[in-house]
């Protein structure tokens, strides 16, 4: 039963708070957590992570039903039906945050509805005028939204966010993305194949950004091989909405370009949710947007906390619930670890996937690394090529001093899963001849990482 005093606040439901909420909970806190919305989950949850994947899915077996054909299965039609795309997305969600309601009862986590502001350091006001006061600490995990580009005022219809965009009942017959990060990408991928003719809009010199410049390259070329047309160091100058179109200038170096489109999606970054919340009114240092935290996530006030899209740190699911854990932990004075960020796995679903773990081989080398680079092509993959997924490749970026592992880059077939052995591997502080010695099952898609390393020595076995 709800009550106004706790050992332990935390504002916000989604992957960072409700882990910390559990994570609290198992270590002897009395916790709640505040959340406005009417379900729990967050951002990833009900407008992010768990939507996208759902639609990805669908998009992901039209494309293997129409390579169905190779594998000797005949399939006379498919087609989409986005009714029924919107429909098995909103189950995944409902499905998800269920699970999340679960969690807090079997945890023993009260749930207390409402908006949350600092009232305090050691205390919540809620927009219903109750207060709620925290014993031990108060997290703040409250997210982030989609960025606004003041230029180009978002009305819902023409003009839409990465949120609108999921609730949107028929498929534009032309889509333009401003930004071609991973949510840009991903959204791609997926219009592309249910039919809308697309157009990516990045600024920077090339798409996915933050990836390894081979895997941004290969992908490029592949989404272009899949009838995707791409701008890259290209400025949108303006976005007007006319006659039922959005017409669009777009410039690149001296020249400009007028492109027109049904809808454009402004996938531009994220905001964090720092506004309205009493932060500056007990003192929470802010800089740049983001909340101020050390490598516990302590703020500058004693007492808060705060963690995920909150912080100037990765915007991840993963990230945020890590953080969750490692702040809690602390306030419990229990054993706990800050995060490395250097090994934050980043994963893109679109097809084909793209995932990294660590540093890239640029990077490597600007912190003075003498490096070698291993390559697997997907191409020389026995498995990937029963699977029709020979585009691709895996990357291993190796310290050549002591051998240790720097960095993993895959894209191709199932790479935000095989990822992980990767994450495994530098959170272990691995060599890339022990990579080499493991010996993986044979024919898998794992085993490329095997064959990477083996090429990363200077010995490659299987090409």
């Amino acid at each position: 039963m709800a009550h106004d005093e706790y050992d332990l606040l935390i504002v916000g439901a989604g992957p960072g708070g409700y882990v910390a909420a559990v994570r609290a909970a198992q270590l002897g806190l009395e916790t709640a957590i505040i959340e406005k919305d009417d379900r729990l989950g967050g951002t990833c949850l009900l407008r992010g992570c768990i939507p996208t994947k759902a639609m990805l899915h669908a998009a992901d077996l039209l494309t293997e039903i129409a390579g169905a054909k190779r594998a000797g299965v005949r399939v006379d039609s498919v087609e989409v039906d986005y009714p029924g795309v919107l429909k098995a997305k909103e189950m995944a969600v409902t499905r998800n945050s269920k699970g999340v309601d679960y969690l807090m009862k079997k945890n023993g986590v009260d749930v207390v509805r409402g908006r949350a502001r600092l009232a305090g350091k050691d205390r919540l006001e809620l927009d219903d005028g109750r207060v709620l006061r925290a014993r031990r600490g108060i997290v703040l995990a409250m997210g982030s939204r989609p960025k606004a580009i003041g230029a180009f005022p978002v009305d819902g219809e023409h003009i839409i966010t990465s949120d609108q965009i999921l609730e949107r009942r028929e498929i534009p017959s032309r889509l333009a993305i401003l930004g071609a990060g991973a949510v840009g990408v991903e959204f791609a991928s997926v219009f592309s194949r249910f039919g809308s003719k697309v157009v990516l809009l990045e600024m920077l010199p090339r798409i996915l950004p933050l990836e390894d410049e081979e895997l941004s390259s290969e992908l490029a070329r592949s989404l272009r091989k899949q009838g995707i047309e791409m701008r890259t160091s290209a400025t949108l100058k303006a976005a007007r909405v006319d006659d039922g179109m959005v017409k669009l200038t777009v410039a690149q170096g001296d020249e400009e370009e007028g492109i027109e489109t049904d809808v454009l999606l402004v996938a531009a970054g994220r905001s964090p949710n720092v506004e309205d919340c009493g932060l500056k009114d007990v003192g929470v240092e802010l800089k740049g947007g983001f909340v101020v935290v050390d490598e516990h996530m302590r703020t500058t006030v004693d007492g808060v906390w705060a963690i995920g899209d909150l912080v100037d740190t990765p915007q991840l699911a993963h990230v945020a619930s890590a953080e969750g854990i490692v702040a809690v932990e602390t306030i419990a004075g229990a054993p706990t670890r800050p995060l490395a960020y250097d090994k934050i796995p980043s994963c893109t679903y679109c097809h084909p996937e793209v995932a990294s773990v660590g540093l890239s081989e640029e990077e490597a080398r600007q912190r003075g690394h003498e490096v070698e680079v291993g390559r697997f092509p997907w191409a020389a993959s026995g498995k990937a090529r029963i699977l029709g997924a020979s585009e691709g490749f895996v990357k291993i970026v190796r310290e050549k001093r002591y051998d240790e592992i720097l960095g993993v880059h895959i894209i191709g077939p199932h790479a935000t899963d095989l990822i992980g052995e990767a994450c495994a591997l530098l959170g272990l502080e691995a060599t890339n001849e022990e990579l080499g010695r493991i010996v993986h099952p044979h024919p898998t898609l794992s085993e490329a990482m095997m064959e990477a390393s083996h090429a990363a020595a200077g010995h490659p076995l299987g090409m």
